[in-house]
């Protein structure tokens, strides 16, 4: 494959220049360097620089800038044209190579050339074979293990990684010992090193593929994909980074055993086309995660931007760039492996019993994990291409240049923006944790009751403004890191906050209302509560507005600076009144005492009894009517059960007094005669049966 030395081919011819400097007499050459070093030439070239004109000196610029495009160009131009005419020399280049090698093999003898090849195969797949029975019982016991709950699945996936990495490590031990018992000769060496590197690299991703895919044991699987897919992927990676890696290490030996740099370049675009066709192949031919064909729109837009775009990093590599080409390679691949590693992840941590990754309580050890594993692959691909440009991290430390400033300060500004991240991922997550916590909780103790209330109600509150706080950091120390004087921004921000304040006193007045409400735990989600005219259910709140519906159904919408004294039915606890009409001929100790069997009974109900928190008792003689003897009960119950209760107990008293023989009291109206007062008596009578009416309590029950 291509790699940096082709960046010097396109160079080699500037471009502009009708004769070279080389062409000039050395007589020439010496003088015009003693006129160079003269002190008054060099004023005289500085003020003659300084002193041109801005227009001459853009159109200068202008200039400049044309003459590197056109340069660059040419320089392609100049690199594809050495390549064709490098095309027919290229089997004699590469028989060369193959009689360099062959020649050396005959001077150490046949046998002397094969007995290290022989023994280091057979060292290799030895120790891997040895290996391989010594952990058959580990495997035994790893084909039974349980993977039911989060721990077991994340130490079978340690446990199988490590398996996984022993066998390379088994067969890379054994041939690092074939090279140090053999002298080989240098040609031979550096061949069968290259290209064990690429088995290495086919080993690695095979490993990489049976614990990640798992195509023959899909209970071991850490990404959520069918079984065809998980082996077509196992499979075409395999092939793609053998493909790949063969043809990085042939580019890199071909000029040790003598091959030009042009017929080395050839094999590798060759080697890249076949690549690149077989990336096609793979591409065009794969399944969905789920294992039916590619046969949605957006899987064939998706699959139409991928060959774009492989085509066009193949495009780069055959003019030359090869720096552009792997840096196209990496940012292809980055994302994938992102992409893989996020999914993994949430499969693997997904609560037990649930099948999707987005069900059940997210896990705080999932997003660490999720969120370190991306860190390092966006780390690792970065410094991967600073290395593709040449960029020494040292050199760039020790310099105080405009660019390696700007460059430091991006890496700086990278990590503060992945520490970022990392920070509100796993806030975001803890409060998620909490907020599902308290919604499927299942606790019946009150203070407990209360405290998951007040966290739903606080937490969302939090979020939003951790949020804004990490951002607001994040940027001030990414601009900071880049050079730029976030002073004056703070000054200016307090500036426009201030006007800001003055122009929106309203909002800000909501604002700081909504957050002395939280601070009082005035309300919290789900409670009733009254507020001048509006009553109703707290559904949700902003930092600028609360969410009230009634209990009729409408939705209310008030901002916190409109709230009035605020009256919350949802506390502690709730007190209701009953009262009952008997005629003056009861005994009121046989009232009392049906009243407290009527308490008992309430008590045994399983349905509202773990709502009572004082049964239902009788206060007394509330008073003597006109016609009747009104008795006052009460009991105390949990807020917003009193209702249901109440019903509940109007029923067992009917029956209780019924059985007791214990009558309520109505009253009779009779008509004697017709005129004024017998319609004053009716009257009166309508009066006293007249409903009462009704209250807010009524109103909240209802």
């Amino acid at each position: 494959m291509p790699c940096q030395p082709a960046l010097a081919q396109t160079d080699r011819n500037p471009v502009g220049q009708p004769t070279s400097v080389a062409a000039l007499p050395p007589e020439d050459l010496r003088q015009l360097l003693d006129l160079l070093q003269r002190p008054d030439i060099q004023t005289w070239l500085q003020s003659q620089t300084g002193n041109r004109p801005v227009e001459e000196q853009s159109s200068a610029e202008a200039a400049n800038a044309r003459e590197i495009i056109v340069g660059r160009l040419n320089a392609v131009r100049s690199f594809v044209h050495d390549m064709a005419t490098a095309i027919p020399t290229l089997p004699a280049e590469l028989h060369r190579a193959r009689v360099a090698l062959m020649t050396e093999m005959r001077g150490q003898g046949s046998f002397a050339a094969i007995l290290p090849l022989v023994f280091f195969a057979t060292l290799g797949f030895g120790l891997e074979w040895l290996y391989w029975h010594a952990t058959s019982g580990f495997r035994d016991r790893m084909i039974v293990t349980h993977l039911d709950t989060v721990d077991d699945r994340l130490r079978a996936a340690g446990l199988r990684i490590l398996y996984g990495l022993g066998v390379l490590l088994a067969f890379a031990v054994g041939s690092v010992g074939a090279f140090l018992l053999f002298d080989w000769p240098p040609l031979l060496q550096h061949s069968v090193l290259a290209y064990l590197l690429v088995f290495l690299a086919v080993r690695l991703t095979l490993v990489v593929g049976r614990i990640v895919l798992a195509p023959g044991a899909e209970r071991f699987r850490l990404m959520p994909v069918a079984t065809v897919t998980a082996r077509f992927w196992f499979f075409w990676s395999a092939v793609l980074v053998g493909l790949f890696a063969f043809g990085h290490f042939t580019y890199q030996l071909l000029p040790m055993l003598g091959v030009g740099h042009e017929a080395t370049y050839i094999v590798a675009l060759a080697s890249g086309l076949i690549l690149f066709g077989l990336a096609l192949v793979a591409l065009w031919r794969c399944p969905t995660f789920d294992g039916v064909d590619m046969v949605s729109r957006r899987h064939r837009v998706s699959t139409v931007l991928g060959t774009l775009y492989i085509i066009a990093n193949w495009l780069v590599a055959l003019s030359g760039v090869a720096a552009t080409f792997y840096i196209g390679v990496v940012l292809l691949v980055l994302p994938i492996a992102i992409s893989c590693v996020r999914l993994s992840i949430d499969h693997i941590m997904r609560p037990p019993g649930t099948i999707a990754a987005n069900e059940g309580v997210p896990s705080l050890a999932g997003a660490a994990l999720e969120r370190g594993l991306r860190s390092l692959l966006l780390i690792g691909g970065a410094y991967l291409i600073a290395s593709l440009l040449g960029l020494d991290f040292g050199t760039l430390a020790a310099r105080d240049t405009m660019a390696t400033h700007l460059i430091r300060g991006l890496l700086n500004a990278f990590v503060v923006i992945l520490l970022a991240d990392f920070t509100w991922r796993m806030t975001s997550t803890w409060i998620d944790r909490k907020l599902m916590q308290t919604a499927v909780g299942d606790a019946v103790d009150p203070d407990e009751l209360r405290r998951s209330a007040r966290l739903r109600t606080l937490l969302p509150v939090l979020r939003n403004v951790l949020f804004v706080v990490l951002l607001a950091m994040a940027i001030l120390m990414a601009l900071s890191s880049l050079g730029v004087e976030i002073g004056p921004l703070i000054a200016g921000a307090g500036v426009v906050g201030l006007a800001v304040g003055f122009g929106a006193q309203t909002l800000v007045k909501d604002i700081i209302s909504g957050m002395f409400f939280l601070l009082d735990d005035a309300f919290r989600v789900g409670e009733y509560i009254e507020s001048g005219s509006i009553k109703g259910t707290v559904e949700s709140f902003s930092l600028r507005s609360i969410k009230i519906r009634h209990h009729r159904g409408a939705l209310h919408t008030i901002p916190f600076g409109s709230l009035d004294k605020i009256t919350n039915y949802s506390r502690d606890w709730a007190i209701d009144k009953i009262m009952v009409s008997v005629t003056y001929n009861t005994d009121l100790d046989v009232v009392k005492n049906t009243v407290k069997q009527v308490g008992k009974q309430l008590l045994t109900d399983e349905e509202i009894a773990p709502s009572i928190m004082e049964t239902l008792k009788m206060q007394g003689v509330e008073q003597f009517g006109d016609f009747a003897i009104q008795i006052r009960m009460k009991i105390m119950t949990k807020p917003g059960e009193q209702a249901v209760i109440r019903r509940r107990a109007y029923a067992l008293i009917k029956k209780a007094f019924d059985a007791k023989g214990i009558k309520f009291a109505v009253p009779t109206v009779s008509v004697a005669g017709g005129g004024d007062a017998s319609s004053a008596v009716a009257q009166k009578g309508l009066d006293l049966i007249k409903p009462p009416p009704q209250t807010e309590q009524a109103a909240l029950d209802a």
